[in-house]
């Protein structure tokens, strides 16, 4: 097990390198790749990673604490039961990652490209996900109250069963949406009825 406080990185090629068990405090890592790297179970706390590429890299059982992952690459990446806590992922890309297990706690998810993925019964509570694609996304049964979902590209998500109540929906395309079975509250009903054409007085 290696421990790094405070080290800063930029154009580092980790890709395949076995880093299980690593922990990283306040470190600052820019445009590195982890190509298939092993990182089964790191550490990162106030770190971040901006531009870098963690394609393939496995990632399962790791827990991050107030870390960033800015613009980056994530596509394929291992996340099964990882810990994301008050994390910043916006405009990474995490299509065909594999999510099952993980947990997310608050966060910034904005902009992240999350296509196809399997989120259902995920407690995504408060979450930050303006203008995230979630296209085609399962959030079956989900927990989406006060998420921010303002302009989310929701087109064909699964929304059965999930609970919306609270969450922001301004520029959301309700048509688009299977949301059958959604708990919402008064005001998205609201808005939903509007923009099927209803008059709701």
């Amino acid at each position: 097990m290696s421990i790094h406080i405070d080290e800063e990185w930029t154009d580092r090629d980790f890709s395949g390198e076995e880093l299980r068990d690593t922990t990283w405090k306040q470190c600052v890592f820019l445009r590195c790749r982890f190509r298939g790297a092993r990182m089964e179970e790191i550490l990162t706390e106030s770190c971040r990673f901006a531009e870098c590429d963690l394609t393939g890299a496995l990632l399962n059982g790791s827990v991050h604490r107030n870390t960033a992952f800015t613009n980056c690459r994530m596509q394929g990446t291992n996340l099964f039961a990882s810990r994301f806590e008050e994390c910043k992922l916006t405009g990474s890309d995490l299509t065909e990652s594999q999510l099952d297990g993980f947990t997310v706690i608050g966060g910034d998810w904005s902009y992240t490209n999350l296509r196809h993925a399997n989120l259902s019964r995920q407690n995504l509570r408060g979450i930050r996900l303006c203008e995230a694609d979630l296209r085609e996304c399962s959030l079956e049964k989900a927990d989406l109250r006060e998420a921010d979902l303002t302009r989310a590209i929701l087109a064909k998500a699964k929304l059965a069963g999930a609970d919306l109540r609270g969450a922001k929906l301004d520029g959301v395309d309700f048509p688009s949406m299977l949301v059958k079975g959604a708990r919402m509250d008064i005001a998205q009903a609201v808005s939903f009825l509007r923009a099927f054409g209803a008059k709701v007085e």
